[in-house]
């Protein structure tokens, strides 16, 4: 019998929806298209076989997931994370949940060795290996290939899963493996596998959702398997003593620390150099195209040919912070004000001349013919301005980097629902 919980924090809950090994799921009168997650003080594995009681687990978990999701949702990837609500529950979108679990692997470790005899444990995945399972404890959630998913027919908030569908969620749950791989870089940990789960909300959106913590990857800190801090380590005891519950429970801590550690990059400046105020509705198109990139941008006014020193006196400002800075040149006709920058900076200089249709052959030849020794390269357009900006950042910038990321998924998703419309028409 469930132990039916009224009220989490300030939130009246209403029937419990579903429960499942180490959490409860609740309906939200308050808020109708909401559900409430709680989790339990319970860890398990072998499919509920193996099974305790772990004081603060139910904290630590939610405050992992929550921290985790806030990461996908602030790159574009969508969730159906909505808020934390306390600390061992959050609020989220209501889903019908795809039994199937997606699988991301960058190391052979575990389960695969098994079903694949003859890999060295340790064997590197690049691309990274994608696996499919049907979410079926009594057989042991079972290896499912992308046919038998399709086959399978699954219906949810009308939406049926066919190929396009499956094709999206195993890009999502390689690009959510991405992103949290190089999250974890930046703590020197090495993210070896990890499954996801999608749900479908009442819009017919596919959705990462469930939960995502200790429970849901494989963590090696500086790559070592022995430093393993992962649920794999309670997975290995034959026998569990409280000492050992209490030092699995300190690695979820840990883990749940190093993403407090997570702060977002802001180490960057992108710096649209006009060289005339003629030019503000062009800088302003590429200022637009840089903030929805999640880019820092300023904007200046100097002419390389009328205010040299002005110009100098800006580039040398701006190499003097100790920040990742772009330089975005602005001017058509005799474009020497991106050949002058980049003749005197060694950070990456665009030009993006505000052509017209009459001068547009001289004012990108201006752009294009600069001098030996220079490397400012040369784009027409605002977005890809911003994107070539954007780009260089990401090198050293793993947000910018997962922005990126995340909008290539939007691009390939959009075509293949634009392909369907035109097909029933």
């Amino acid at each position: 019998m469930a132990n039916v919980v009224k009220q989490v924090g300030e939130y009246k809950l209403g029937a419990l929806i579903i429960e499942g090994k180490t959490k409860q799921v609740y309906d939200l009168p308050s808020e109708p298209e909401h559900c409430v997650l709680l989790s339990k003080d319970r860890i398990t594995a072998g499919d509920g076989v193996k099974a305790h009681d772990l004081k603060g687990k139910s904290i630590v978990s939610n405050k992992t997931t929550c921290k985790v999701f806030e990461i996908l949702n602030s790159v574009g990837i969508k969730t159906s994370f909505v808020r934390q609500a306390t600390e061992n529950a959050f609020v989220s979108k209501k889903c019908q949940m795809i039994p199937i679990e997606w699988v991301t692997r960058r190391l052979a470790t575990g389960s695969f060795l098994k079903r694949h005899p003859g890999v060295k444990e340790g064997y590197r995945f690049s691309p990274v290996k994608h696996e499919t399972f049907f979410k079926d404890d009594a057989n042991h959630d079972p290896q499912w290939s992308e046919e038998q998913i399709i086959s399978a027919g699954f219906e949810l908030n009308g939406l049926l899963i066919g190929e396009n569908e499956v094709d999206y969620m195993t890009r999502v749950s390689i690009l959510v493996f991405e992103v949290l791989e190089k999250v974890w870089q930046t703590r020197n940990c090495a993210l070896i596998d990890m499954k996801i789960e999608f749900g479908v909300d009442n819009d017919g959106d596919i959705l990462v959702a469930d939960v995502i913590d200790s429970d849901s990857w494989r963590l090696w800190p500086s790559g070592d398997k022995r430093l393993m801090v992962d649920k794999q380590v309670y997975r290995n005891l034959t026998t569990v003593t409280q000492s050992d519950l209490d030092t699995v429970k300190r690695n979820f801590e840990w883990i749940a620390d190093q993403l407090d550690h997570l702060l977002p990059p802001n180490d960057h400046l992108v710096v649209i150099i006009m060289g005339s105020p003629s030019d503000k509705d062009h800088c302003q198109k590429i200022r637009k195209y840089c903030e929805d990139l999640g880019l820092n941008v300023e904007v200046r006014v100097s002419s390389a040919h009328k205010t040299t020193q002005g110009t100098l006196k800006i580039v040398s400002h701006y190499e003097s912070l100790n920040v990742k800075v772009v330089f975005i040149a602005v001017a058509g006709r005799s474009n020497g004000l991106g050949p002058v920058i980049s003749g005197n900076t060694d950070f990456p200089v665009i030009n993006c001349p505000p052509t017209t249709k009459d001068d547009v052959d001289r004012d990108i030849w201006s752009s294009l013919n600069v001098p030996s020794g220079l490397g400012c390269s040369t784009v027409l357009y605002p977005e890809t301005a911003a994107l070539c900006a954007a780009q260089s950042i990401a090198l050293s910038n793993y947000v910018i980097w997962a922005r990126l990321r995340s909008r290539r998924l939007v691009n390939y998703k959009s075509l293949p629902k634009a392909d369907a419309e035109f097909k029933n028409k």
